[in-house]
């Protein structure tokens, strides 16, 4: 097995007191709209690739709101992420407008920031630092592995 650290983006779009959360079909948690940094490509471009093939909408990245190291054992051993947080506004899209996902295995929903808990926010610290950081001018950093 190759230890691999996956390198992820993430998109945090709020409208008032929600922000836009995804799932899976048929999954308990959620997450904030992104994925992967392919090689060679900076990290707030793909942060608006990703919207535009997940949802098919442009954005505008407003700000660096912090990075998150998730690690979680898997039935091969060990997985780790390390997850950067994009501020992006997202002209046209808001609670009166759901979004329509342009990939089958994607559903979004707003979802109210006071109850990230019960949306099953992964990775989970996120749902603890992220109102924080949303209202803190300075990036954060949180990590689910605990430190030796």
């Amino acid at each position: 097995m190759v230890a691999l650290i996956e390198l992820i983006v993430r998109a945090v779009i709020a409208t008032g007191d929600r922000i836009l959360v995804a799932r899976k079909p048929g999954a308990a948690h959620t997450f904030l709209p992104g994925g992967h940094v392919e090689p060679g490509e900076p990290a707030a471009a793909a942060v608006l690739r990703e919207l535009r093939e997940e949802l098919g909408m442009t954005g505008r990245v407003e700000r660096f709101l912090g990075a998150v190291e998730h690690g979680w054992r898997t039935a091969d051993g060990a997985a780790h992420e390390l997850n950067l947080l994009f501020l992006v506004t997202a002209p046209g899209l808001g609670l009166a407008t759901p979004p329509v996902p342009r990939e089958p295995h994607l559903q979004f929903f707003w979802h109210p920031l006071d109850r990230l808990n019960d949306a099953r926010l992964e990775p989970w610290i996120l749902r603890t630092v992220l109102p924080g950081w949303l209202a803190s001018d300075g990036p954060g950093w949180a990590s689910t592995l605990a430190v030796q």
